[in-house]
């Protein structure tokens, strides 16, 4: 079978299947169930780049590494929050040209970081420490968090911040300015702040 089989990829299979479920929920009109799925998908991408930096890899399998990566990121990151807000209100044709904007923005930016990820590797075996523009793997901290405030403010229109949050995060996702990694402290804050936003999604607070 065509690939490279080995631990440091399970993680992302995982998330992408998680993903994956997360859409069909969607389109099934389970919002809460989908963004529960979104982000495990994000915690799954969170600690597939340490898994993966245990293993001593040949450059094709890191290559390997990095575009299944971003395949499985499109597909978590990308499309999956596309659909949860189009489904918000998927009868508005607005909302489904910019939830499809999202989605190309997503794409763009996946695909240059892959090139510059090769080039970066091509210079120095050191770990990464800035990101270019806004990683598109936020998307799974940030929407859960729009449907968190919902559930605690009921006036807020989901149906138009929604739009308005994928609009906000696709010119975030191009737009070239420096964005320091996270560093293990910084990890914990994010881990806690998505425990939070699933608490509340899971009493029904942000559904």
């Amino acid at each position: 079978m065509l690939g490279y089989y080995n631990y440091t990829v399970v993680l992302t299979y995982v998330g992408m299947l998680s993903s994956f479920l997360g859409i069909t929920l969607a389109m099934g009109g389970n919002l809460g169930a989908a963004l529960l799925c979104l982000m495990f998908s994000g915690f799954c991408d969170m600690f597939d780049g340490k898994v993966a930096s245990t293993m001593e890899r040949t450059p094709a399998q890191k290559r390997f590494g990095i575009q299944i990566d971003s395949l499985s990121d499109l597909i978590c990151f990308g499309v999956l929050p596309s659909v949860i807000v189009f489904q918000l209100n998927p009868a508005n044709k607005l909302t489904g040209l910019i939830s499809s904007i999202y989605l190309l923005c997503a794409l763009i930016r996946l695909a240059y970081f892959n090139v510059d990820e090769e080039e970066r590797q091509s210079q120095t075996q050191e770990a990464r420490s800035v990101y270019k523009g806004l990683p598109v793997t936020t998307a799974a901290l940030i929407l859960p968090g729009l449907f968190c405030l919902h559930g605690l403010v009921q006036q807020m229109k989901l149906e138009l911040l929604g739009p308005v949050l994928l609009v906000c995060m696709g010119l975030a996702f191009l737009t070239p300015f420096h964005l320091k990694k996270p560093g293990n402290l910084g990890k914990v804050v994010l881990v806690v702040a998505g425990v939070a936003e699933l608490l509340l999604l899971t009493v029904g607070a942000g559904v």
